[in-house]
């Protein structure tokens, strides 16, 4: 029996190591399918600035000192934070598994027997100690792949960090870019609603003296109401946009009103960004895809450890104690030797996990590739409403100076009788719409900017960068 375990078990290793060695899944490509160059015209217009010092461009310091706040208290930042040093402490545990392990013991105990003569024994004390050690050695590779597996998601990590930070930069800007224009057009509405209290009171004493009729008095504190509650919807608005920047800034609401009051009263204007004529080189400031990317990484290095795993592996072990007792003496037992296990028979269990990681990769590739599709279609489009904004701007503000001065001449020619008041409301009301429509155009151009900073990554940081300010920040 003997002798047949011993012939039959060589042939057993021997198919083990050629099942390892078999190729389980072939990885796909992982780079995908990129246009040389940008279909939207780039609207530099002779202006540019670097991605990183963008935000100064405003020349705001309420806007800066709220992007400040954010960046120091915003629970999502906090939450990325917390997630890289989680993938670190990771990192760390499976790196321990390149080293031997070391385990001590001790203990004292003092016993004796108290019972009649044949069962007396004198009391004695028993003192002992031991050292146990044990090391897997990586034979095929496989701890070191889960390492650098480990690796890549903790700089996945860092790049997801930097990617919220981005992220809620963009928001507090344009959520503050909103709160401008609100209080634009609250002055807007507060204003018009000014000149229509004093065009109810000279209708009102035109009608005691016969002049003017009841109807055009009904119209003139009809068109008040109706600017009276788009005032008050307004001023709601701007409450609104108040409280959202303070959950983005960490919740300190006195702070925050105190920042906007203090700020600039019309509407921020950044500088241009410097856009790459290649979208290749913007996909390498997005924070977003180098964290698709990393996962990629870290798949390959998953697939890399599951085929592994398919190997052998040996191990070292090594004992030594140490007993000594004063009714039996000491001794020093020790053991050490390798250990060899061989994957013989486990059901398909490794090779399934074979697959399952190829999986994995799989779609982390998959994930990869329409990331940097949506990275690249998000360029296009911000550039695409950048430039139609700009060039709405210039329209929009001739329309509505033209439509201003149309209603101060009708407004002249009303307080001399030439026309009837409704006439003079619809002028008012024309006026009013292109008022609003600037006011909306440009508050749109510069949310599209900030669209556009964000589509480009905010700002290109290294992992090495980013991990030290993520530390200073925990």
């Amino acid at each position: 029996m003997r002798s047949t375990l011993h012939s039959v078990l060589p042939v057993l290793v021997v198919a083990a190591l050629l099942s390892g060695c078999t190729s389980i899944g072939t990885l796909k490509s992982a780079t995908p399918a990129v246009a040389a160059f940008w279909h939207a015209t780039l609207p530099h217009g002779g202006r540019s600035a670097d991605l990183v010092t963008w935000w100064a461009s405003f020349k705001d310091p309420s806007l800066d000192a709220l992007l400040y706040m954010a960046d120091r208290e915003n629970p999502t930042i906090e939450q990325a934070v917390a997630n890289i040093d989680k993938a670190r402490a990771t990192l760390d545990s499976t790196a321990s598994g390149l080293f031997p392990s070391l385990d001590g013991s001790a203990s004292a105990s003092r016993e004796g027997n108290k019972g009649n003569d044949n069962n007396r024994l004198t009391a004695g004390t028993t003192k002992s100690g031991g050292l146990d050690s044990a090391w897997e050695i990586d034979l095929f590779g496989k701890t070191k792949k889960q390492v650098r597996a480990a690796a890549s998601r903790a700089t996945g990590e860092v790049w997801s960090w930097h990617d919220a930070r981005v992220s809620i930069a963009a928001e507090v800007g344009d959520d503050y870019v909103q709160y401008r224009a609100c209080r634009e057009l609250e002055r807007l509405y507060r204003d018009e609603l000014a000149s229509q209290t004093a065009t109810i009171r000279a209708t009102e004493r035109s009608a005691q003296s016969g002049f003017t009729s009841t109807g055009d008095l009904a119209l003139a504190r009809a068109s008040a109401a109706a600017s009276s509650s788009s005032l008050t919807a307004q001023r709601g608005e701007c409450e609104i946009l108040i409280k959202s920047i303070t959950q983005l800034t960490g919740g300190d609401e006195p702070a925050v009103r105190r920042l906007l009051d203090q700020g600039r009263r019309r509407i921020p204007q950044p500088s241009a960004v410097r856009i790459t004529a290649v979208p290749a080189d913007v996909l390498r400031q997005r924070p977003d895809v180098n964290a698709l990317e990393a996962e990629v990484a870290a798949t390959i290095s998953d697939v890399g450890a599951a085929k592994a795993d398919l190997y052998p592996s040996l191990s070292l072990s090594g004992s030594i104690s140490i007993s000594q007792s004063t009714v039996t003496g000491s001794s020093v037992p020790w053991s050490f030797g390798p250990a060899l296990s061989v994957p013989l028979l486990d059901g398909g269990s490794r090779r399934a996990a074979v697959r399952s990681a190829v999986a994995d990769y799989d779609l982390a590739v998959a994930n990869y590739k329409s990331g940097v599709l949506g990275a690249v279609t998000e360029v296009e489009t911000a550039l695409l409403r950048v430039d139609t904004a700009l060039r709405r701007i210039a329209d929009a503000k001739s329309a509505a100076d033209n439509y201003q001065r149309y209603f101060r001449a009708v407004d002249q020619n009303w307080a001399s009788g030439g026309v009837s008041i409704l006439d003079r409301e619809e002028a008012r009301r024309s006026a009013q719409s292109a008022a609003i429509t600037l006011i909306e155009i440009r508050r749109d151009a510069v949310q599209y900017w900030i669209a556009l900073y964000k589509a480009l990554g905010g700002g290109w940081s290294n992992p090495t960068a980013a991990a030290s300010s993520a530390r200073e920040i925990n």
